[in-house]
């Protein structure tokens, strides 16, 4: 897209022209300076969209510039011209953070496709910079939904741990959302331009597993046809999410607490010690210190995982969130399908609220993606729903015999109902007050009302 400003610094007043000429003519706003001073004064009263720079220039040099440059503004992208033969130079800038190096003489189209490339990715990584604000902004918590007390405290947590470097045990049952809590202290932290690398000790063998986390030499074993990274390696200056640790064996957990230790480590069959900066958060749905009793994990590498822990409590312990949530995942899933599903009636949202969810958000999240596929029509009711979730029999109310007024008759109903919602619930108030969609105190006055209460 035509249009953007273009900034042109070089001492010769000729080449200052022919980039102008060249870039006005392709529909760019093309200015010029003849020195970096002169450029960091037009940068500091005007908005570019690209910087091109000569580097051999009398006072600030173009290195310099580039370090005035994006010392002034990281995300400003930054090309410099070079004489053949200093093409050193270039790769100095390059490690400065220039976007490329273009050798004299060039050719015109040189010029422009290498503009025309340099600002098609700053306007990709603009838009990725809005979307990312965006998701931040909707959903602060990478995606997590979770307004009741419960998670806020988790939240909490997770902002004050998120700027230190502490290592993180994330406790909890199965399909409570460990890895997203995990993805959250990652992008609030420090290192969220660096990679984050998971691995699911679950999933792996115990020989595989030493080979994922080290890494491997070439013929370190059958099958190690070329030198891999082990985790350790791809998260360097980033973080490392360990899910399940808790099924490491002891071998391997005398191996990790090496690394913790020392930060430092040897790919599988090789000799060469390598660094590591990483950042370790840790998951798991056993209880480690039962475990440790056991002897089945080691204390000195629990207490080392252990340095913040964050326990997320099981869905069925917040169901305040329930609804919320089925909202979250009713529009996910309708915009992923294209259904023209519109909501959930509220005796399919009674029959969600009244379960148990032993397989928590994620089990929750299957439910819905099932619901919306299923769906015939615009409302998702108890039928579209797993049948274990459908709850027991339909409640049967009768009509009185006797007949009596409408309002008669729709309170008998409605004490019948609270009746048998309430035995259904074992007494329990709150829960029949949820599967009602009332408030416990409602609920409460009706009770009084019908003279339920001893």
């Amino acid at each position: 897209m035509a249009g953007e400003k273009i900034l042109i610094v070089d001492d010769e007043e000729g080449m200052r022209r022919l980039l102008v000429r060249v870039l006005t003519r392709e529909g760019f706003q093309a200015a010029a300076a003849e020195s970096g001073a002169e450029a960091m004064r037009r940068i500091a009263g005007e908005s570019f969209d690209l910087v091109i720079t000569d580097i051999q220039m009398p006072g600030m040099n173009g290195l310099e510039l580039l370090e005035e440059l994006k010392a002034f503004d990281p995300a400003l992208p930054v090309m410099v011209i070079t004489a053949y033969g200093t093409v050193e130079s270039a790769v100095q800038a390059l490690r400065a953070g220039a976007y490329d190096y273009i050798t004299k003489p060039f050719e015109t189209d040189e010029i422009k496709l290498t503009v025309a490339k340099a600002l098609e990715r700053e306007r990709l990584l603009a838009e990725n910079r809005y979307l990312q604000q965006e998701l931040q902004e909707r959903y602060p918590f990478s995606g997590i939904v979770g307004g009741s007390q419960a998670m806020q405290r988790v939240f909490e947590v997770v902002d004050s741990v998120a700027t230190s470097n502490a290592n993180v045990l994330v406790t909890g049952e199965s399909g409570t959302g460990k890895e997203l809590i995990a993805r959250s202290i990652h992008q609030r932290s420090n290192r969220r331009d660096n990679p984050f690398i998971v691995l699911n000790c679950a999933a792996l063998s115990e020989g595989v597993l030493e080979s994922e986390l080290f890494g491997h030499e070439k013929g370190a074993f059958t099958g190690a046809l070329a030198t891999r990274k082990g985790r350790f390696e791809l998260a360097h200056q980033g973080t490392l999410f360990i899910d399940e640790v808790g099924e490491m064996s002891l071998a391997a957990q005398v191996k990790l607490l090496r690394v913790i230790q020392e930060h430092e480590f040897e790919r599988v069959g090789g000799t060469r010690t390598i660094r590591s900066d990483v950042r370790l958060v840790a998951a798991t749905n056993k209880d480690l210190e039962e475990q440790v009793k056991k002897g089945a994990f080691r204390e000195d590498l629990f207490y080392r995982l252990n340095v913040v822990n964050i326990e997320l409590p099981p869905l069925r312990e917040r169901r305040e969130d329930i609804d919320p949530l089925v909202a979250h995942f009713l529009k996910k899933y309708v915009r992923e399908t294209g259904r023209q599903v519109s909501q959930v009636s509220p005796r399919a949202l009674s029959c969600l609220l009244a379960y148990e969810w032993p397989g928590n958000v994620r089990e929750l999240q299957n439910v819905m993606e099932r619901a919306v596929v299923l769906c015939k029509g615009e409302v998702i009711t108890p039928r579209d729903l797993p049948q274990g979730i459908q709850g027991p029999e339909q409640i049967c109310l009768e009509l009185p015999e006797s007949g009596g007024s409408l309002t008669e008759i729709l309170e008998d109903l409605e004490r019948q109902l609270i009746v048998q919602t309430l035995s259904r619930e074992n007494g329990s108030q709150t829960r029949a007050a949820e599967i009602l969609g009332i408030k416990r105190t409602t609920l409460r006055y009706k009770m009084e009302k019908y003279r339920m209460l001893d």
